[in-house]
């Protein structure tokens, strides 16, 4: 049986050209799926892509060394830093768990 998180319950609706439509069909076909799952597919694969691209960084070797370096021997607050967490403490409260 499937598990509830994998049951498939939301749906979307979109509009398009016949044209589209049918490119679309076709590409679906020569996959040997339907075009529902061609489309969804394709759009997960798309999906994952600009995700990566916007949460992931890639750095160089001088990079990565100043960001390790910055890890292990971080600089002293300055004073803006100071005040901005400052504010951020009586903005922020911590609930209890």
């Amino acid at each position: 049986m499937a598990k509830p998180d994998t049951l498939k319950q939301e749906r979307m609706h979109i509009r398009l050209d016949a044209l589209s439509k049918q490119k679309l069909e076709r590409a679906a076909a020569y996959t040997h799926r339907s075009l529902s799952e061609f489309v969804l597919g394709q759009a997960l694969h798309a999906a994952e892509e600009v995700i990566h691209e916007h949460e992931s960084l890639t750095l160089d070797q001088d990079d990565w060394e100043a960001f390790l370096d910055a890890l292990e021997n971080p600089p002293e607050p300055t004073e803006k830093l100071q005040r901005a967490l400052a504010a951020h403490k009586k903005r922020v409260r911590k609930y209890p768990e």
